[in-house]
């Protein structure tokens, strides 16, 4: 076969990959968290119902009626004050207490509300052109770091491209610049490194 020929059926061959790739990957990362839940809850249901009561996809229901339930009861006030609660005996537990943290910051990157916490932010580098796009996690760092001095600092974090992982900088709020976009549309942004096709809103 010729070498233009075999770099068509190349350049087909990568569309094809880059075309099917992401919605495979997207499938198999839904099933696999389905299934999942299907089996964690699932094992639930078969301990709590005879045997002849359980059909399969039970897990599944008992799982999304369980989050609806949990996200009726936060708007109550005694709920609230018992999760709190729960939550505060978790962060006493030194290796619970990193983890849970951990997700709970890193899962409300994708929460629609606006605020101080969280905000999509421009990082303006010193005497550059530069920029880096991040989220504000805290404010007012204080006294945060015993030792260090981030008084009137705010703390912003700078997720990685293409992978899992990133920084926690300190910097003077006047380097900061407000971005009026949704953190989810953020987090894609830098997850691909600007590849996606459609502009910010």
């Amino acid at each position: 076969m010729r070498p233009k020929a075999l770099r068509l059926v190349g350049r087909i061959f990568a569309t094809g990959l880059l075309t099917l790739l992401p919605l495979v990957l997207t499938v198999y990362f839904v099933v696999w968290m389905l299934t999942v839940l299907e089996k964690f809850f699932g094992k639930q249901a078969k301990a709590l119902l005879p045997d002849y009561w359980y059909w399969p996809g039970m897990g599944l229901t008992l799982a999304i009626v369980l989050i609806f339930a949990v996200g009726v009861l936060m708007h109550g006030y005694l709920f609230r004050r018992l999760f709190r609660g729960l939550e505060l005996l978790l962060l006493r537990v030194p290796m619970v207490r990193s983890v849970y943290s951990a997700l709970r910051e890193l899962l409300g990157l994708f929460g629609e509300q606006k605020g101080e916490a969280l905000q999509v932010v421009l990082v303006a580098f010193p005497d550059s052109e530069a920029k880096l796009l991040g989220f504000v996690t805290r404010k007012d760092c204080g006294e945060s770091l015993r030792g260090a001095d981030t008084k009137g600092q705010v703390a912003v974090y700078l997720p990685m491209s293409y992978q899992v992982g990133g920084y926690t900088i300190f910097v003077p709020e006047s380097a900061l610049t407000p971005i009026d976009i949704s953190r989810e549309d953020a987090m894609r942004f830098i997850l691909t490194a600007g590849l996606k096709s459609q502009p910010l809103k």
